[in-house]
């Protein structure tokens, strides 16, 4: 209603504002009253015409109304009867709609591919190959999932391999499960290390011998390398050197002696596996290092005795059979 009052209020003002200028005034007071006039008409039509708009016509604000306005003001009078010509018979005679009889609806989009049967994760390749070369995210998560049965010196690597996945869910996955293992170690690590400040004499030995332990864990595991794997070995020879020097012996000498081995220092080796030897440690656990040790020193005439001690269905085996094949 108050639309209505404004735009008839508003063509009264345009038209007395023509008037204006034929009156018997002098032209500047002539100009000065039409402008006057003309600008309160044209700002009455503008905001009845906006009143009027439906709600999505009338933003963005002010630009709307002020668009309105300028026709009106810098068109005189045939800017306000274009304005009522295009809004009036738009809002009151609408163009009559077809009613729709159907919805119209994208074409559907069919499988990438067909979904087999079954997805076999332990294929001819083994789990890294799975993780080389299948297209399927999900399936190398299976595959990094299947390691958790899987001996800790057979998962690393696959775990390893993963974490240069292109897909991220694979990537996190491999690291969680890494740092997993390697945290359970730490942890337990520390707690012997808070048990070694204050234990008794009698059960240093003991703990030593644990710690050497767990520190080659973190280095047979693959968890440590670079300067972290030379700080870990360390550890764990300096461990197991003051565990066997307060007493505790038998499968020490051989975990001092792999130590050692992977150390580089092959004589000390050498020492701590033929002292496992005297203290009676099977010698079948004990020909594999001999025979590696001979190997790194050059001794390469000594590698068929060592490997020919084996017991034949070891020799049959993984990693033994290469071995026999090329040495025997």
């Amino acid at each position: 209603m108050i639309s209505k009052w404004l735009f008839s209020l508003a063509l009264l003002l345009e038209a007395g504002s023509g008037y204006l200028l034929w009156a018997q005034l002098s032209p500047g007071q002539s100009l000065a009253l039409y402008l006057l006039v003309h600008t309160c008409a044209s700002a009455m039509l503008s905001a009845a015409v906006w009143g009027l708009l439906p709600s999505r016509y009338r933003t963005p604000l002010p630009w709307s109304p002020l668009f309105l306005f300028s026709l009106a003001y810098f068109i005189p009078l045939v800017g306000a009867l274009g304005l009522a010509c295009a809004i009036f018979p738009a809002l009151y005679l609408p163009r009559a709609r077809d009613q729709q009889a159907w919805q119209a609806l994208g074409i559907p989009k069919l499988p990438f591919r067909s979904q087999p049967l079954h997805s076999p994760i332990f294929r001819d390749g083994g789990l890294q190959d799975v993780l080389r070369h299948s297209a399927d995210p999900d399936l190398r998560l299976s595959a990094l999932l299947s390691t958790r049965r899987m001996p800790g010196k057979e998962a690393i690597p696959i775990l390893k391999l993963a974490l240069a996945d292109p897909s991220d869910d694979v990537r996190l996955l491999a690291y969680s499960m890494l740092d997993k293992q390697e945290n359970t170690i730490n942890q337990r690590i520390q707690a012997d290390l808070e048990q070694l400040a204050k234990a008794s004499p009698a059960g240093c030995a003991a703990l030593h011998a644990t710690l050497a332990r767990w520190y080659w864990e973190l280095a047979y595991l693959g968890l440590a390398q670079g300067s972290v794997l030379e700080h870990v070995l360390g550890q764990a020879r300096d461990h197991a050197e003051q565990g066997l020097r307060e007493g505790e012996g038998g499968e020490l000498h051989l975990l001092a002696g792999r130590i050692a081995l992977e150390l580089g220092d092959l004589n000390r080796a050498q020492t701590h596996l033929q002292t496992a030897e005297i203290i009676g440690i099977d010698a079948t656990l004990l020909i594999p290092f001999h025979a590696e040790i001979a190997f790194r020193a050059g001794r390469y005439q000594e590698i068929p005795q060592r490997l020919a001690a084996l017991p034949p269905p070891m020799l049959r085996r993984p990693p033994f059979a290469e071995l026999a094949r090329c040495w025997l």
